[in-house]
């Protein structure tokens, strides 16, 4: 099969498509014949060589696929059958004409979504839910801010908030996003954090309130501003760090607002957690993409072979929703 390696940490160039042995499920494992793959953050910064795969996954980058099931491993307990069009959550190996992965972690395409796009859905959707309602707990009528609204997380995170009851806020770095975030995906207040101070405008809009919870794909760069933009008894969950790994935090103001900080990461998780969670979005999730509440949004898709330019395009920051490689 055809699948992307990186040969050396560095830039979209380091990406090559090579031939590579197809892979055998193990027990419990199906085999997908990979239609469309989703590009992640992660991916980005493995290809640095900041974020290397778990042990024992795959070296080829990609944490989400759709496709069709095309054979199975030993001790499948799930009721597939071959051909089932499904879309898969992977801990590696998604920019390949192949996977093999966890019967756990595969979840057949919701109703009324095509093929190709049901690549953009596994990963974000198993992110934002597992961490806005399972771990952040949280309630309608709660306001949450959520940083990096037109990527793949804040375009699912803000439609999945506003569909559980939240008053949504979300940030961008310009007007066109801005404007993006509350026409399109419905966020209540929308703040360009390249000309406003996100912790003040987000009060002068809410009532004087703060955020309830934050979803923070930023890190370190956004700590101070995040603990001076929750609410009391607020929860800033931490899935991200592309503004650095090191912040200073000031205890007393978080003690003052009896508040928690929580860091999660989906990809190292055993299959036990991912299966859990998978489990929740498709019950919980699948129902509003089948019925319009949640819309996917794709902002390109690019053939495998063109894998350095989808990256490129990734980079320069100007898609508005998910990049999508079709094999």
């Amino acid at each position: 099969m055809k699948a992307v390696y990186i040969s050396k940490p560095g830039g979209p160039e380091a990406l090559e498509v090579r031939e590579v042995p197809s892979p055998v499920p193990g027990t419990g494992e199906v085999l997908i014949d990979v239609v469309a793959a989703g590009l992640n953050r992660a991916d980005v910064q493995q290809r640095k060589g900041h974020y290397p795969p778990p042990a024992g996954a795959s070296e080829i980058p990609g944490l989400e696929v759709s496709g069709r099931i095309a054979g199975f491993g030993p001790g499948v307990a799930k009721p597939f059958s071959v051909g089932d069009k499904v879309v898969a959550l992977l801990a590696g190996g998604g920019y390949a004409e192949q996977v093999a992965v966890p019967a756990g972690q595969v979840l057949r395409v919701p109703d009324g979504v095509d093929l190709v796009t049901a690549a953009s859905l596994p990963e974000v959707a198993a992110t934002v839910y597992s961490n806005l309602i399972m771990t952040a707990q949280l309630q309608p009528g709660e306001t949450v801010l959520i940083h990096g609204a037109t990527g793949g997380i804040g375009t699912m995170a803000i439609q999945l908030a506003k569909a559980f009851g939240a008053v949504v806020a979300a940030t961008a770095g310009s007007a066109e996003k801005v404007g993006t975030a509350k026409a399109f995906l419905g966020a209540d207040i929308a703040i360009n954090y390249a000309e406003e101070d996100f912790p003040e405008s987000l009060r002068a809009q809410n009532g004087g309130k703060g955020a309830d919870v934050i979803l923070d794909v930023v890190g370190a760069k956004y700590l101070t501003k995040n603990l001076d933009a929750l609410a009391d008894y607020g929860r800033l969950v931490v899935i991200g760090l592309q503004g650095g790994t090191k912040g200073e935090l000031d205890l007393g103001k978080l003690l003052s607002k009896r508040a928690a900080i929580i860091a999660t990461a989906l990809r190292p998780r055993p299959v036990e957690e991912k299966t859990v969670i998978m489990d929740a979005v498709r019950e919980a999730v699948w129902p509003l993409l089948s019925d319009g509440r949640i819309r996917p949004l794709v902002a390109k898709t690019f053939p495998l072979g063109q894998v350095g330019a989808a990256h490129r395009y990734f980079d320069s920051g100007d898609h508005v929703g998910k990049i999508l490689l079709v094999m």
